[in-house]
């Protein structure tokens, strides 16, 4: 299998590459626990429709588990709505970085409990496969009900979550839907 990139934290944006991980999602020996998640898949599609559908932030709750909703605010901002209906955080970010077809960049804005960077990279797959997409996301553990919400939404595994968001992107994307075990919301039959 093919190793991507698993980017880290700076203190500017974008992420930085530091450790390694498979396609498939496996840790590699170079991972560390910590902060920072990042996992790769290939979806076979070009990268400017996968691009253009995650620069609506909007989208993001269609794969992304514990993400309610996505609020965009305005072409830089957006309001992340994430729990269960019992118990709900809320925080605003700021894209920090966009390139065309490649990059989306954010990280949550001061004055929120929690500190978060996330980014999205697209590139061609080799032999014309599709779009290899990376996505890194950095987050710092608070104390109180943000910081407990994150365990929780996280299953105390993130690399396992932050895989399994990219499969059901790649779903989504390929196929239209997200396959699910859960029972379809029909009307009972007569």
């Amino acid at each position: 299998m093919a190793t991507e990139p698993v980017l880290t934290a700076t203190t500017e944006a974008p992420l930085s590459v530091q450790h390694s991980s498979t396609e498939d999602g496996a840790a590699s020996a170079e991972d560390t626990e910590g902060e920072v998640i990042g996992r790769s898949v290939t979806v076979d599609r070009p990268r400017s429709e996968l691009y253009g559908f995650c620069r609506d932030f909007a989208h993001l709750s269609r794969f992304m588990a514990g993400v309610r909703r996505v609020e965009v605010l305005d072409s830089q901002h957006a309001r992340w709505v994430v729990g269960d209906a019992d118990e709900l955080a809320v925080w605003d970010t700021e894209v920090v970085e966009t390139r065309a077809d490649a990059l989306i960049a954010w990280r949550t804005v001061s004055g929120t409990e929690l500190l978060h960077r996330a980014q999205l990279e697209f590139r061609d797959a080799a032999g014309g496969r599709g779009t290899v997409v990376t996505a890194t996301i950095s987050y710092e553990q608070t104390g109180g009900r943000v910081g407990e919400m994150l365990a929780r939404l996280f299953h105390r595994d993130p690399r396992t979550r932050a895989y399994q968001d990219l499969r059901r992107f790649k779903q989504l994307m390929e196929t239209g839907e997200v396959a699910t075990a859960a029972p379809p919301n029909a009307a009972p039959r007569a």
